[in-house]
């Protein structure tokens, strides 16, 4: 039996914790926050992705299918709240056609169940959707995350969890082998770290003398709901068809398990890596934003959509005209504030967003340095992932 410090109580580091156990190791889960799943996982927009987006042969596609099957499985096993809805890809113009068929053609090599229909037939899934054609996925559909993360607590009921206890140190052992991490009460000696720290991954990596190969730029998703007037509009989910050049999946709209109908996220820069609101701002995460060379490729890349996103973050009407481009009913007054996510979006020196899971290990140690969406739906997999490599790491 091997013992391994789990640092980040997110569904990944949970979902990792739980492999583990299941393996017959012994895991300490280590989360700041005094409650679990309190960023990403607590934020995100609750979709079990199909794994429709990503390159295939990568780890988001392979992951993203099979999670898809296996966090939907759990879920049911486990009494959480999910619903396979299925959803619409929308193309709104002629130009946006060979997009949406290069899309499908990434579903097919990935192994996704989705099919391109008709205006009408998108009408019948979507009566006041604006389409001149899209595509429909079955298998995508909308969860409780957090309820998700309480299951895999419970499931780690005899562990040694301890939310509200932050990483202050990390070195390895002096002696035997593997790592010794402080708390504010005590130092935790494991055979292995795993780092799941999610917008404080490259931190903990470099707490552990390992410096990562991409940092973390903090993005801040904004989402608005429907009022309950109209929601009506919406009857499951309504995606644009993507940018390629981008990460974002662009502002959509979502029904979610209690009715409600979500519309975001957009993109902007947050100042925070925890800013889920303007004026969250942290001079630390600014200056290492405005240090990291990165930051400022991309924004010379990106100069215009970025500017297109912060107008949007500043103003109802913009947010509404993009919305109104997939439902054109959609209108500013029926729009209302829901709150915002951070994504921790892993970038090179060089100004590239790194597209894919990111895994850095050294001895006895792995750090998950980049899991966006899909992780969430990916959970159960990436849990599987590195339980393998940080076992690998050991031996």
């Amino acid at each position: 039996m091997r013992r391994v410090v789990v640092i980040g109580g997110g569904i990944v580091g949970l979902a990792t914790a739980r492999e583990l156990v299941r393996r017959g190791h012994e895991v300490v889960v280590l989360e700041k926050e005094r409650r679990w799943a309190a960023h990403q996982t607590g934020h995100n927009s609750n979709v079990v992705h199909a794994g429709l987006y990503y390159r295939p042969g990568s780890l988001k596609a392979r992951m993203s299918v099979a999670g898809n099957a296996s966090i939907v499985a759990y879920a049911r096993e486990r009494g959480v709240p999910v619903e396979v809805c299925g959803k619409l890809v929308v193309a709104t113009s002629a130009d946006e056609l060979p997009r949406l068929e290069a899309l499908a053609e990434r579903a097919t090599a990935n192994g996704v169940p989705a099919r391109r229909v008709s205006a009408a037939e998108a009408r019948e899934y979507e009566p006041e959707v604006s389409a001149v054609a899209a595509l429909r996925v079955e298998s995508t559909g909308v969860i409780d995350f957090p309820a998700v993360c309480d299951a895999l607590v419970r499931e780690l009921g005899e562990q040694d969890l301890r939310p509200g206890t932050p990483a202050l140190g990390i070195r390895r052992a002096l002696s035997g082998g593997g790592v010794e991490v402080a708390t504010p009460s005590d130092v935790v000696r494991a055979d292995a770290l795993v780092n799941c720290a999610g917008l404080h991954s490259d931190r903990v990596a470099r707490l552990a003398g390992v410096e990562p190969s991409a940092t973390i730029v903090p993005f801040r998703g904004e989402y608005y709901e429907l009022r309950p007037d109209r929601r009506h509009l919406v009857r499951g989910l309504v995606y644009p068809v993507p940018d390629p050049a981008l990460p974002f999946l662009g502002v959509h709209l979502t029904r979610m398990l209690d009715g409600s109908v979500h519309a975001g996220p957009n993109a902007v820069l947050a100042l925070h890596r925890e800013g889920y609101r303007w004026r969250d701002v942290s001079l630390r995460d600014v200056l290492d934003v405005a240090r990291f060379p990165g930051t400022w490729e991309l924004a010379r890349r990106f100069a215009r959509t970025g500017a297109e996103e912060v107008l949007r973050s500043l103003s109802r009407r913009r947010f509404a005209a993009s919305l109104a481009r997939l439902v054109p009913a959609v209108g500013e007054d029926d729009l209302v504030r829901a709150g915002a996510g951070v994504r921790a979006q892993a970038m090179r020196a060089d100004g590239s967003l790194v597209d894919d899971f990111l895994i850095d290990t050294a001895p006895r140690q792995v750090h998950v340095l980049n899991a966006p969406s899909p992780a969430a739906t990916s959970a159960l997999e990436i849990g599987r992932h590195v339980a393998d490599t940080v076992l690998s790491t050991i031996e």
